[in-house]
């Protein structure tokens, strides 16, 4: 990823990068408090997209993860070829892969508290971890497969791992059972991986089985790169992914009653659910920022999103409400019911300052 944003970047792909990890960054915490202020069916209706489905189902923020790694798998071929333009050699670009995903996967067993020491009571897995993965996965396809078998291996990795789940057997259990306590994914998450899990009790939510159906919501941003740089006209590529988006939400309700939509695992019809949104809402910037040209309003996601793994770990590592209650302190306890609000509202400022900081710097760090 270039360190110039002028340099020929899709503005609309920064800025939905933006827009995804604005509610990563404190925005989900500010709505939420806003929210709490009333119990209002509508409001009770909209503090429930602001949380993860507790199995099957899907929210809004189901989609958060998923969009980041479509936005990757976009980022993919457009960095690849770029390097193999001037000269790289694929083995050069295998050995740089390869220094990235231990690189991303270390920053996310920092984040995870590897500092801490206390190994047995550590989570392994994680976002970073599952980002590191799906990366490695998805450029060595990139650079050794041609466009149609990548094409066919995403069929393949949908197809086979409802396959896997359908008819390996779990001890004590059996084959097909998709319940938190008898899925597959979970009983090899708990076979395989020491420490603590995240999310549910059962296994981790970033675990092993389901990184695999995870490398397939890069891939279809992938997919979704190579029509965004075709020669086509740019009112087609826009329609384009919005038509795919809504043949990918299609096929994942017709195929939900069999294989339900659920973030946990992961599922094949998660992934296409949560791929067709993200074709829509990018089909959508893509029509605002780069087809039309209204840019200016989209400004403030775009300095988040040129610098999405530098503030993901940075907030975990460093506390922004303590610099945030450096301005604050002296009048926020007399805001009444609104503190919780301006409280979430000043920790998100605070860190899209720091952010801006880097932009006006030129300061764009990647793993």
């Amino acid at each position: 990823m270039d360190l110039d944003p002028s340099s020929g970047r899709i503005a609309s792909i920064d800025a939905l990068r933006g827009f995804d990890m604005f509610w990563i960054i404190g925005a989900d915490d500010f709505f939420r408090s806003v929210l709490q202020l009333s119990n209002a069916p509508w409001a009770i209706s909209l503090r429930d997209q602001l949380e993860h489905s507790t199995w099957n189902g899907f929210t809004f923020y189901d989609l958060i993860f998923p969009l980041f790694l479509f936005l990757a798998g976009i980022s993919v071929p457009i960095a690849l070829e770029r390097r193999l333009a001037r000269g790289m050699s694929r083995g050069a670009l295998s050995r740089q892969i390869i220094a990235r995903t231990a690189t991303l996967f270390f920053l996310g067993l920092l984040v995870n508290g590897l500092l801490d020491l206390n190994f047995p009571a550590m989570r392994w897995p994680g976002v970073l971890q599952r980002i590191a993965l799906c990366y490695c996965a998805v450029s060595f396809a990139v650079l050794f497969l041609s466009r149609r078998a990548q094409l066919l291996l995403l069929g393949a990795v949908l197809v086979g791992y409802r396959l896997i789940l359908l008819l390996v057997p779990v001890p004590g259990v059996g084959a097909g059972v998709l319940t938190p306590e008898g899925n597959l994914a979970g009983f090899l998450d708990r076979l395989l991986i020491p420490g603590k899990f995240c999310c549910y009790p059962f296994g981790d939510n970033e675990g092993m089985l389901t990184t695999l159906p995870a490398v397939a919501t890069t891939l279809l941003g992938v997919m979704a790169s190579y029509w965004l740089r075709s020669s086509r006209e740019v009112r087609t590529k826009s329609g384009g992914l919005a038509a795919a988006g809504v043949g990918c939400l299609l096929v994942a309700l017709a195929w939900n009653p069999f294989f339900p939509i659920n973030k946990i695992l992961w599922t094949s019809s998660y992934v296409l659910f949560a791929g067709g949104w993200s074709l829509l809402l990018l089909a959508l910037f893509y029509w605002i920022i780069d087809v039309r040209g209204w840019r200016r309003w989209a400004f403030p996601f775009v300095v988040i999103g040129m610098n999405p793994i530098t503030i993901y770990v940075v907030q975990e590592l460093l506390d922004f409400a303590i610099v945030a209650a450096i301005v604050t302190h002296g009048f926020i306890h007399q805001l009444g019911p609104y503190e919780a609000s301006f409280v979430a509202l000043s920790v998100l400022l605070t860190k899209w300052l720091f952010l801006y900081f880097l932009y006006r710097q030129r300061i764009f760090l990647k793993a």
